[in-house]
């Protein structure tokens, strides 16, 4: 496996800190670094508790968390952390982006049990890689209930491990407190956000508001605002500029959210690295699909109506392309894309009055446009 740490940003100083990376860039890469430590100092540990454990299940969850991912909740971490003055000690920031990478893994692992997709970050799932070991050793049982079961224990490991270092951090930090708070907060979102997608498809929803509250809970507040928190939370940041960069950072969690929405609708999976049509084959309720069922009863398009309505069977190759079909003609997909452009254009507007300097503010909408504008060139991963 490649040491990632050879790519380090920040150098050591001679008290062994690392030097403030300069840009969120700097941040992702240096992330890489402490990252790469932590999992070294778990991977021994799990070697101690037994040797199989460690290669099979810890080793995988290591060697996952490493793997591919564009590191995007690290550089909002790090926007947040810039935009109150990035001052303190940058040991605190990289680790407090490993924490999320780990729990990044957590989510990844579990959302692709709970939605059955075979491929992630290019390559088979965590639980996909249990289900094919299972298969060439001839184990008892069924592969689909092994590789389940050994996935979701992965993914546990890899919330423990996250929390793990989230606590030492907050612990030995002034700010510790608010600190954790933030986490707290962040870690029931998600489950309840991954909750409420689960039952939405259980029953058939195409409720809007229901859509919207899904991936404001699922996506917006734990890949972008609760990281943008975070960043602020390791310096001074006052409640004025807090709520500037949370209402920042949830414009353009959503608008990152509904570009995911039209990329598994519509995305290249050479490019998205997951398979296409899991959300339309599985008629997830998304922004999109919300959007479109509404459009069609309003203009009164019968064929768009039944082609999108609940159904227990997962659809056929062209069942899926009238449902694609049925978004473009309803003008579902032009009002998510015009949303994306209203959403992120908001999110530049409420960062500048959080007082950011100007080179923050040109980071951050660097960091907008490549998750949002520009994630159909190259994707970026969501829960």
């Amino acid at each position: 496996m490649l040491d990632t740490r050879t790519e380090q940003a920040g150098t050591v100083g001679p008290t062994g800190g690392h030097e403030a990376p300069r840009t969120a860039r700097d941040a992702t890469v240096a992330v890489n670094g402490v990252l790469a430590d932590h999992l070294d100092s778990r991977l021994r540990e799990a070697h101690q508790v037994n040797k199989v454990f460690a290669r099979e299940v810890a080793g995988r969850v290591a060697a996952f968390a490493q793997r591919g991912g564009k590191r995007l909740r690290t550089a909002f971490l790090w926007c947040g952390w810039r935009a109150v003055g990035g001052e303190r000690d940058p040991r605190t920031l990289l680790r407090v982006g490993a924490a999320l990478e780990l729990l990044q893994a957590c989510a990844l692992i579990h959302d692709d049990v709970m939605d059955g997709s075979p491929m992630r970050r290019g390559a088979p799932a965590v639980h996909a890689d249990f289900a094919r070991v299972h298969r060439a050793m001839k184990m008892n049982g069924t592969p689909e209930t092994y590789s389940t079961a050994a996935a979701v224990l992965a993914g546990d490991l890899a919330l423990s491990w996250a929390d793990d270092l989230l606590t030492d951090t907050a612990l030995a930090s002034p700010r510790g407190r608010q600190l954790h708070s933030e986490w707290q907060a962040m870690r029931c979102e998600m489950v309840a956000g991954q909750y409420l997608d689960v039952r939405a498809q259980a029953t058939g929803s195409s409720a809007v508001e229901e859509a919207l509250r899904i991936a404001t809970l699922k996506s917006a507040l734990y890949t972008v605002e609760r990281p943008l928190a975070l960043g602020a939370s390791l310096g001074d940041a006052d409640a004025r500029t807090l709520e500037s960069l949370r209402s920042a950072g949830r414009c353009a969690g959503l608008a990152f959210q509904l570009r995911d929405d039209l990329l598994g609708a519509f995305g290249d999976p050479a490019v998205t690295g997951k398979p296409a049509d899991e959300d339309l084959r599985g008629r997830k309720l998304t922004y999109l699909l919300a959007v479109a069922v509404r459009l069609a009863h309003a203009s009164d398009d019968a064929e768009a109506v039944a082609t999108l309505k609940p159904d227990d069977i997962a659809r056929s190759d062209n069942e899926v392309a009238r449902m694609r079909a049925a978004m473009e003609r309803t003008g579902a997909r032009a009002v998510v894309e015009a949303e994306i452009a209203d959403l992120s254009a908001l999110s530049l507007r409420h960062f500048a009055t959080a007082g950011a300097d100007r080179h923050a503010q040109q980071e951050f909408a660097s960091l907008v446009e490549r998750a949002v504008v520009s994630a159909s060139a190259g994707h970026e991963e969501s829960t």
